[in-house]
């Protein structure tokens, strides 16, 4: 259950887990070949679609359990929980909207976007789509935004944790209980 002072263990498998998975899917998509005419989904390319198939559907039900299971603000000032809402919202905005851009992408290269062979997605947009192809362009400057606004939230959490020593970082983290 996610308290004042530390957050649920399923709350902590999901942020975990996507930090895991996230770091997998940016070394995958920075070792695949780059996707051009002609490009097959297979090998990396097609791992990185069932791995961005994947944090899409972490993502969804990481937000249906947040919904669920509300978070308690730590105390503490308002700013930084203002800016700590911000910071949260757009992560999860880029967590949803970057799948989905990379997603239409695929759709427009004819490639069939699956989570590992199992349930394949229907496509979000026609082949050939214009608009489709310029998603792929869009899906990748959002994936640095994203790898920004991630590199900030760390930094956060570092500077609670020296600079204020306040426990908001341990919150989060797996068998240790904040002060």
């Amino acid at each position: 259950m996610n308290q004042r002072t530390s957050f649920g263990v399923i709350a902590q498998a999901f942020h975990w887990g996507m930090a895991l998975l996230l770091v997998v899917q940016y070394t995958v998509a920075w070792t695949m070949p780059h996707i051009g005419r002609g490009t097959l989904p297979v090998g990396l390319v097609g791992w990185h679609l069932s791995i961005g198939t994947a944090l899409l559907a972490l993502v969804l039900a990481r937000l249906l359990w947040r919904v669920t299971h509300p978070v308690q603000p730590p105390e503490g000032s308002r700013l930084l929980n203002a800016l700590a809402g911000a910071g949260h919202a757009a992560i999860y905005i880029l967590l949803l909207a970057v799948p989905v851009m990379g997603w239409i992408n695929a759709s427009s290269r004819g490639y069939e976007v699956h989570l590992f062979g199992a349930a394949t997605l229907p496509p979000l947009s026609a082949t050939g789509s214009a608009l489709g192809h310029s998603m792929g362009d869009i899906h990748v400057y959002a994936s640095y935004v994203l790898i920004g606004v991630v590199g900030l939230h760390v930094l956060a959490a570092l500077y609670h944790h020296w600079i204020l020593k306040d426990g908001v970082m341990e919150r989060m983290l797996p068998l240790r209980r904040a002060k």
